[in-house]
């Protein structure tokens, strides 16, 4: 009797949204299917997967231990959220090649369904780093007696939900620095810096409006800029590995001595980049955005707002209320961030909302429906592209800290 052969073994699973994508969250069940396809009988003594999440960082760093002595030392470290085994084929006991243990496979295409319950805890967005990544994925394992067992590998994406529709994302993030140049013993006017954005919580796609005030009175010409960085830090063994990339940026007027620029709402666009990642315990994603000012010679001035990249998206009525109470701000002198002496009484919920609008946000909000949408934007660029992207320029910055 001629055996048959194993012409593909394949994943496929079963997605939750319309983009025809693998994307969870914690406590979604995770289902699809193993399409094996054979040509002629085979023989099989179990078909397993194996599906996984887990965390995991490692970096390298050389040390000296004397004159002539170097060596290197590694840092690792891995965080694990799920474990999950299946049979759908056979038996546990791979070791066993009795003919009673076979199961016959007749020629054709052939499915095989499981499904497992990601966990309720907090999982860590599917993340990869420079020094560290936040995989998950499902391992299917075809076992035949007499023969190397035939494996295949295939991720899915997992989203830790961040609302941007909270309090603590949607204040306003402001500041203000000023420097003054010094050359030997003649010091020049300074230069003053104010900035402000709407709001602390953003999704990829949206732009930044940048408010800012930059005065120079010093007798260079300057160059106001503002960027967005990512960082990366990775901790291990005690140590901290921390990686800065540029996200995006833009570029002012240059200011000679004696001038003011004012930023009205200046745009900065979020590309499609990982949201952040604030839980997990080896691996933290945070952004920021530095509004500077480029000083030849000399440190630039800077200012670092911070920012959260989230995946559920700002609510319409959210996003009014936001940028009436900005509004209401710049109508105000909000670079001295000071109280009128007599406030006004505010105005009557009435005179703010109106029928229409109350009607609509009675309506219960689903965050599923809000990322189903997100999933439509940037977002979904970034599950699509963000392990394939060539990494930007970065910086690293390696300390100790104590748990």
């Amino acid at each position: 009797m001629v055996l048959g052969k194993v012409k593909s073994l394949t994943i496929s699973f079963d997605c939750l949204n319309d983009s025809n994508v693998p994307v969870y969250s914690s406590g979604d069940t995770v289902s699809g299917r193993v399409n094996l396809e054979v040509t002629g009988e085979i023989r099989v003594k179990s078909l397993k997967i194996h599906a996984r999440g887990h965390a995991k960082v490692r970096w390298t760093e050389s040390r000296n231990a004397g004159s002539n002595t170097a060596y290197t030392q590694n840092y690792t470290e891995e965080v694990e959220y799920f474990n999950h085994k299946d049979i759908l084929i056979g038996h546990e006991r791979d070791d066993d090649n009795s003919e009673e243990g076979f199961h016959t496979i007749h020629s054709g295409r052939h499915e095989y369904a499981f499904s497992f319950e990601l966990p309720q805890t907090p999982l860590a967005t599917s993340f990869e780093g420079r020094h560290g990544s936040v995989r998950y994925w499902v391992k299917a394992e075809l076992h035949r007696p007499w023969l190397l067992p035939v494996k295949l590998k295939k991720e899915f994406t997992v989203f830790e939900h961040i609302d941007i529709n909270t309090p603590s994302l949607l204040s306003p993030q402001a500041g203000t620095k000023e420097k003054t140049l010094c050359c030997w013993f003649c010091t020049s006017g300074p230069i003053s810096l104010s900035a402000k954005i709407e709001r602390k919580g953003y999704t990829p796609g949206e732009s930044i409006q940048i408010f800012a005030e930059i005065e120079n009175c010093s007798s260079r010409m300057v160059v106001p800029k503002a960027a967005i960085y990512q960082t990366q830090a990775f901790y291990a063994k005690g140590k901290m590995k921390e990686v800065k990339q540029l996200v995006a940026n833009l570029r002012g007027e240059s200011l000679s001595s004696g001038k003011t620029e004012t930023w009205n709402g200046k745009l900065l666009k979020i590309p499609p980049v990982s949201p952040s990642i604030l839980d997990c315990s080896i691996i933290r994603v945070e952004y920021s955005l530095m509004v500077y000012v480029d000083i030849p010679g000399a440190m630039d001035l800077f200012l670092n707002l911070p920012l959260v990249i989230g995946t559920i998206p700002l609510h319409p009525f959210g996003s009014r209320t936001s940028s009436v109470s900005s509004q209401c701000s710049m109508n105000m002198n909000w670079l001295s961030l000071s109280l009128p002496e007599r406030p006004e009484a505010p105005p009557s919920y009435a005179e703010v909302v109106t029928e229409e609008q109350r009607r609509n946000n009675l309506a219960p909000v689903n965050a599923c429906d809000d990322f189903e949408r997100a999933l439509q934007g940037p977002l979904f660029a970034y599950i699509q592209e963000f392990r394939f992207l060539p990494p930007p320029l970065y910086s690293e910055h390696c300390r100790h800290f104590f748990f």
